[in-house]
């Protein structure tokens, strides 16, 4: 029962927090996130009333598997955005783009937490510098496509920016795989060249032939129905049974066999978009049933965000170094390499403010460094405090950036009298 009012709680508390920021305009997710802190552990859950509130992180994390399945839904819908169509002009601007601005963003945290590591080398270790780095590779999907969503952004911008946060997310797995492979092997002093080579080639290749079989397995089984209604219950069935696939990990001799849930559920949503004419209608729909569901998601998010990294100034000083020179590789490598592309000026200006917001697949990156014992600690931490920082600021940025770039477009006058006139109708109405 507890568990049942705490996820209404949090809907309620995520939808009310929407209408005080939208007297701001400000985006829907950052009003989710907000009202996942002030019902999480360091506010109405210190109270400890049980259900109202989430009272440790213990209790957030019991409602983990919401998370799994929005990333999956989230992961699913960018995968939709890989249309062949429309790849063909966009594709080679999209997959230089992503590639590059990824790796300058590695680059030059890398450096600056370099220059850190030897101010205070017993603070900041070698091994967490090259795991920092990768993790600043990470951009969040799922913040970038519930703004593109709520405002509707259409455009040049729009068009490149789902594409390359997928591509994004994959070049990011990449990355951290490589650099932790060092980085474990700094710690331990022993040569893993499985771990650092082979693991990864082998997730990343798994998870897209993984996904892609069970694209062509939706596919196949849409022709079974007649009824787009239980076509929508076959696709989101389909999610639910790719995200558990996903989750399976399993070894033959020395090497891991595992998969990214993200880039699993981006190819079953690319191969479904591309093989199914009427996916179309049902990726319409599935928006709609999908959207408390991503609010609850940001929600949670929200709870899961530790304050008390706040205490510790080394994580904070370590924290901004890594905050101002990820945003600055993001910028630089997005502006560089769009104007390499020929890109048009409102994209070259604007698109890697679009690509700072920053949460789950980087949350799951420091996850996976909590390998390093003591040291993945600091990591951990230091992720927390940017990811903080990130998830309040970058949507808005995001907005603000897709606005000026022309991919959002601003109410009409007829627009806005159109809905003055409906308000006063039901408040007459409701006299």
């Amino acid at each position: 029962m507890s568990t049942l009012l705490s996820v209404s709680i949090a809907m309620l508390a995520g939808l009310l927090m929407t209408r005080v920021f939208n007297l701001w305009k400000l985006p829907d997710v950052t009003a989710y996130l907000v009202a996942g802190v002030l019902i999480g552990p360091y506010f109405l859950g210190s109270m400890h009333m049980e259900g109202l509130g989430f009272v440790s992180s213990q209790a957030v994390g019991s409602l983990g598997l919401v998370s799994e399945v929005a990333l999956g839904f989230i992961a699913f819908s960018i995968g939709n955005e890989f249309r062949l169509q429309d790849l063909k002009a966009t594709g080679r601007q999209a997959a230089v783009i992503g590639i590059f601005q990824a790796l300058t963003a590695t680059a030059l945290v890398d450096l600056a937490l370099l220059a850190v590591h030897f101010l205070m080398p017993e603070k900041l270790s070698l091994a967490q510098v090259l795991t920092l780095g990768a993790i600043a590779t990470a951009t969040a999907p799922a913040a970038t496509l519930m703004v593109v969503r709520q405002y509707k952004a259409k455009g040049p911008l729009t068009t490149l920016l789902l594409p390359i946060v997928a591509l994004d997310d994959a070049v990011g797995l990449v990355v951290f795989a490589v650099s932790f492979g060092i980085a474990k092997t700094l710690v331990s002093n022993a040569v893993d060249l499985v771990s650092i080579l082979v693991n990864p080639l082998v997730e990343i290749v798994g998870s897209l032939v993984l996904g892609a079989v069970m694209g062509w397995l939706l596919t196949q089984l849409e022709k079974l129905f007649h009824s787009n209604t239980n076509r929508l219950n076959m696709t989101i069935a389909f999610v639910f049974l790719t995200v558990s696939l996903s989750m399976l990990e399993f070894r033959l001799g020395p090497v891991t066999v595992g998969f990214s849930s993200l880039l699993v559920c981006m190819m079953l949503g690319t191969v479904f978009c591309n093989l199914c004419p009427l996916s179309g209608d049902l990726m319409g729909a599935a928006d709609k049933w999908t959207s408390p569901l991503f609010a609850l998601f940001f929600v949670i998010s929200g709870a899961e965000l530790e304050l008390d990294v706040f205490t510790d100034w080394a994580i904070v000083c370590a924290g901004v170094v890594y905050i101002l020179f990820r945003s600055a590789g993001k910028y630089l490598g997005a502006y560089a390499s769009a104007k390499w592309m020929k890109c048009a000026p409102e994209v070259c200006k604007y698109l890697g403010i679009t690509l700072l917001p920053q949460a789950g697949v980087s949350l799951g990156m420091c996850a996976t460094a909590m390998q390093l014992g003591e040291q993945g600690s600091l990591i951990r931490n230091i992720t927390l405090f940017s990811v903080l920082v990130y998830e309040m600021v970058g949507p808005l940025l995001t907005r603000q950036a897709l606005t000026a770039a022309g991919d959002i477009k601003p109410i009409s006058e007829e627009v806005r009298n159109r809905r003055q006139t409906k308000l006063e109708l039901a408040k007459k109405n409701g006299k």
